[in-house]
């Protein structure tokens, strides 16, 4: 796996998990480890020398498809014409070591997605 090295000022790659009115609620999502997976996220991000970011947002939109998740390039990503990675259906560990991985190894704009990654990518909801 190739590592992408940081350089002063550069964004590195991040994700956006939903936490809103569906995705984290295990009252319409039951059976997911919500917390956990966040969790397991977040100490991702720690333990990446700040290779990658991870925030919350209280709801991205596409419901449907929770939990769903953004993908954002790096500053270098960008550079090469990486653009966000919705993902939809992101609850489950294969995915989340998929996800991991991809942005451990640049994410987008720096490495293409695995090809089991790209059949749970979803449009971002139009504005």
């Amino acid at each position: 796996m190739t590592r992408v090295p940081i350089r002063y000022g550069a964004r590195p790659c991040s994700l956006v998990v939903c936490r809103g009115c569906c995705c984290g609620d295990p009252r319409k999502n039951p059976g997911m480890d919500h917390a956990g997976q966040l969790a397991r996220l977040r100490e991702a991000a720690a333990a990446s020398g700040g290779r990658l970011l991870v925030r919350t947002s209280d709801c991205l939109g596409p419901c449907a498809q929770a939990n769903v998740l953004v993908v954002q390039p790096s500053t270098e990503g960008r550079r090469r014409g990486g653009r966000a990675a919705w993902i939809g259906w992101s609850a489950d560990e294969d995915c989340l070591d998929e996800v991991l991985a991809w942005t451990a190894a640049g994410g987008p704009g720096v490495v293409p997605p695995p090809a089991t990654l790209e059949l749970q990518m979803i449009d971002p909801p139009k504005n």
